[in-house]
């Protein structure tokens, strides 16, 4: 996107020139001198492991109790980030986490809370079943001891989803609260998971996510009938929203094909306007959320992530990298030039002021290193699919530890200081298309449906699909 300055300056036209200025990349440095890593535009991998074993095993800032109702997202931030750098926790903090977070589980309502005794809310239970996913897994061994996963209430759950089903299609996140793309994204997302998908709950769901596409491509929040089959979005289209309404378009494809004369998202304006959300070289090729706005690392991800569900959703998953129209080299330079926090964990962009410190933040390290994986994917030269592994798993990938050694995911235990903890080297210098990330310096990839990485995602799936386990609501 080029910036266009009409002499006519505002608040947020300062902001962007000043903002751009900071995101100038770092000349390389001279034999004679030492430079960091985030000034080579490596990913500084044990800097970034240390700061999320501080936050995780040792407590959170202050700053961090006004996120009481989110205590499930600061866990599953934390989890898939130290999943994408290759390192698991420990059995004994794995146990205590999925402790933690059953502990938020609401046996009244159904669903889980944003912490233990809240109301459940259907984001926290995305959060809350996605974090289980990472740390939950039953043992192979002993198949028959009760886990984790065998504490999930699927039919209080499954009651719980149904009693905020609108007629129209659409659900309210909470009782008695907003109707949001995000909640639906979320509902849909564990119903997948927990292999609780049917007719009756995703009824009318496909016309009203559709409605919310606005003329520009993007999706809004929201959307409101205006007659038969006509709908009308509640707000600009936004990169969060967005990434929200195609994933749950796509799930909702994976398990409910639509028929020829159904309506169908119009791929070509989302296409051209998720490619406008790219900033240009000025920028470092970071995305913004929303047209005008400023680049924000967040969404490497909530932007970034959604041209793989296109490739799904267009069946092309095979020619990924003939079919690349966005630029994965030049966001891997946002990422890992402007959002890496040299304190440690990432950030949404570098501080405009000296004395406005742009600090690191749960979110913002998540959803950067998953727009990381994401980019390194899309330049390997082979294929990745994604939606396909998902539904079809692979027997050697189905168990979340099968694929990984013991060097490749080196444990996170409360014994060991975080700041020291040895890594995979998960490292990734610039990379152009001729010459695309090895493998060996690669993030874990993350599955662009859930955010969890591949096998977490997987062995979840295939778990609640065993015989046995079905439940009939």
């Amino acid at each position: 996107m080029v910036q266009i300055d009409d002499n006519y300056p505002t608040p947020t036209s300062v902001t962007q020139r000043s903002t751009v200025a900071l995101l100038v990349k770092p000349s390389p440095p001279s034999s004679s001198s030492e430079s960091t890593p985030i000034q080579s535009g490596i990913l500084d991998t044990n800097l970034h492991l240390g700061y999320l074993g501080r936050h995780l095993l040792q407590g959170l800032p202050a700053r961090y109790t006004s996120q009481d109702a989110s205590q499930p997202w600061l866990l599953f931030w934390s989890l898939q980030s130290l999943s994408l750098l290759k390192v698991e926790l420990d059995q004994r903090n794995k146990t205590k986490a999925a402790e933690g977070i059953l502990a938020m589980q609401n046996s009244t309502e159904g669903g889980f809370g944003g912490g233990p005794g809240q109301a459940a809310h259907l984001l926290p239970t995305y959060a809350a079943v996605c974090s289980l996913a990472i740390v939950g897994a039953p043992d192979p061994s002993t198949p028959d001891l009760e886990s984790p996963w065998t504490l999930i209430d699927r039919r209080a759950l499954y009651m719980f989803f149904l009693s905020l089903k609108h007629p129209d299609g659409s659900f309210r996140v909470s009782s008695n609260g907003e109707v949001d793309v995000r909640g639906v994204y979320c509902l849909l997302a564990v119903a997948k998971l927990l292999n609780m998908m049917t007719e009756e709950l995703i009824k009318g769901t496909r016309d009203w996510v559709r409605g919310c596409q606005t003329y520009e491509g993007g999706f809004a929040s929201a959307a409101i009938g205006i007659g038969e089959g006509q709908w009308a979005p509640l707000g600009e289209a936004h990169g969060g929203y967005t990434f929200c309404a195609l994933a749950a378009w796509v799930l909702l494809e994976l398990d409910f094909p639509s028929s020829s004369a159904e309506k169908k998202v119009n791929l070509k304006n989302l296409r051209r306007w998720l490619v406008q959300m790219q900033g240009g070289e000025d920028e470092l090729c970071g995305f913004r959320g929303r047209t005008n706005k400023l680049v924000d690392g967040c969404y490497s991800w909530w932007v970034g992530g959604c041209f793989e569900l296109l490739d799904i959703l267009e069946g092309r998953d095979g020619a990924r990298k003939e079919d690349v129209i966005w630029n994965p080299e030049g966001l891997q330079e946002y990422i890992l030039y402007a959002a890496q926090h040299p304190a440690g964990g990432l950030r949404d962009k570098p501080p405009k002021q000296v004395l406005h410190t742009r600090n690191s933040y749960m979110y913002h390290t998540l959803y950067n290193l998953a727009g990381l994986s994401t980019a390194q994917y899309a330049c390997q030269s082979r294929p990745t699919s994604t939606s396909a592994s998902t539904l079809t798993p692979s027997s050697d990938s189905l168990d979340p530890t099968s694929s990984r050694s013991s060097s490749e995911a080196p444990s996170l235990a409360s014994s060991t200081s975080a700041s020291s903890t040895q890594a995979q080297p998960s490292s990734t210098p610039r990379t152009t298309p001729s010459s695309p990330t090895p493998s060996a310096l690669t993030l874990n990839a993350t599955d662009p449906l859930f955010n969890l990485t591949k096998t977490h995602a997987e062995a979840m799936i295939k778990w609640f699909r065993e015989p046995g386990r079905e439940v009939y609501w």
